[in-house]
């Protein structure tokens, strides 16, 4: 196995190693809008112990040291920009539509034993608010910008920009829902379809979070110079 380098940045490991994500997303150790963090700083905050940590993350990675996903950072940009629309936008449009009624039942069935539930609903919907347009505008205006011949340095700098301020805002939200379920856990009172939900939140919260780190710290780093440096 490929040696871990325990130098590295929290986002640098989930770019070399992206079954990292899943170690750090169950210590809720954010790599995306504040992955420029080493895992000892990032556990440190957490109160974690970071060879603890290290030694999930070591447990997790392929022996051979290679991974079915592939080195996103060796995808020439307009290939990565595939992959994030085919995996990541595909999954939102599809998830998306069939989560939000699931979560509004459950909090319409289960909301008067566990309050906090109405607050999930909300906040999924503001999420999906949030996504379903962000998703959108990447594929409409962010995306072309960034292939163009010859990119427009003004317009890069502002799409990235408001890009960034997208992913804090999700991330936020983000870190809202897995609060306000405990980090997506069932009750013993929980019928299968509050099982569900939080099976398939839990799932949203990875997909998203690998998403927005590809976004931000292999994409977003080969332009810039037009002023689109990594949160």
């Amino acid at each position: 196995m490929t040696g871990l380098d325990r130098s590295a940045t929290v986002a640098q490991i989930v770019t070399a190693h992206a079954v990292a994500a899943r170690v750090f997303q169950k210590h809720r150790i954010d790599f995306c809008c504040h992955g420029n963090v080493t895992v000892p700083e990032a556990c440190r905050e957490r109160r974690l112990d970071p060879d603890a940590v290290f030694a999930e993350l070591e447990a997790i990675l392929p022996a051979d040291g290679r991974e079915d996903a592939g080195d996103p950072r060796a995808l020439p940009t307009a290939s990565l920009i595939d992959r994030i629309v085919a995996r990541h936008h595909g999954y939102l449009r599809s998830q998306l539509p069939y989560l939000g009624p699931l979560v509004a039942k459950v909090a319409s069935v289960h909301g008067g034993r566990n309050a906090k539930l109405v607050a999930v609903e909300e906040t999924f919907r503001e999420l999906a608010e949030t996504l379903g347009p962000h998703v959108d505008h990447e594929e409409a205006v962010v995306f072309p910008a960034l292939l163009a011949p010859l990119p427009d340095a003004a317009t890069v700098r502002r799409e990235l920009d408001e890009m960034l301020d997208d992913h804090r805002a999700v991330g936020g939200l983000l870190a809202r829902l897995r609060e306000l379920t405990d980090g997506f856990t069932t009750p013993e009172w929980g019928c299968n379809t509050y099982r569900v939900v939080m099976h398939e939140l839990e799932a949203l919260e990875a997909d998203v979070l690998r998403h927005v780190h590809l976004e931000n710290h292999v994409l977003m780093p080969r332009f810039a110079g037009a002023g689109g440096a990594p949160c």
